[in-house]
């Protein structure tokens, strides 16, 4: 081969390696963006749950107000949530005020015998377990993306176009993250 043709390879070549790139870049970008909306999907049922969980619990929680309040203030907050970002960070204030109201009920033997109820409970912990699923999922895939845009050659050329790094969904801090719901109450029972 002469020079002339190595050189039209290269000058070909280019635009097909840059058209790959920017290819595998979007398809990251729309997995991110997928995986996003099922979170969501899993954050609306948790949301639709909340109001019957409160509802169903008022009645026999006279002195808990203020935990239900706090539940039901997070949920509108993180319903209202401009951003993906202020949604996460809502979001992980809603986790953590579940967890509270959740332990709360072990003070009330009535409410943990009522099967309205353990069925809410039952439905959120299989939300939650769910929502878990969809957010690891979702930092699996906005750490390929982010992996993608930070490499090279790709880095060359990522931010040039438009693309840059997607946020990690994080667990707010301490031990919050799920709430833990104990299901064995209704045990024995027929």
């Amino acid at each position: 081969m002469n020079a002339s043709t190595i050189l039209l390879l290269l000058v070909l070549a280019i635009p097909v390696i840059l058209a790959m790139l920017y290819n595998s870049l979007v398809r990251l970008r729309n997995e991110v963006a997928a995986s996003w909306r099922q979170i969501d999907v899993q954050l609306t049922r948790r949301h639709d749950l909340i109001p019957n969980l409160v509802e169903a619990v008022k009645g026999y929680m006279q002195f808990e107000r203020d935990t239900l309040t706090q539940v039901v203030e997070a949920r509108n907050q993180a319903i209202n949530a401009g951003s993906q970002s202020a949604r996460m960070a809502a979001e992980n204030q809603l986790t953590a005020g579940l967890g509270r109201l959740l332990a709360v009920f072990e003070r009330y033997p009535d409410l943990k015998a009522d099967q309205n109820v353990l069925r809410l409970q039952e439905e959120l912990t299989t939300t939650e377990n769910q929502l878990a699923f969809a957010r690891q999922a979702y930092n699996d895939l906005v750490m390929q993306l982010n992996t993608r845009i930070q490499s090279f050659p790709t880095s060359l050329i990522a931010r040039q176009i438009g693309f840059t790094e997607a946020e990690y969904f994080k667990a707010p801090a301490g031990n919050e993250a799920v709430p833990q719901v104990n299901l064995s109450l209704g045990a024995g029972r027929s």
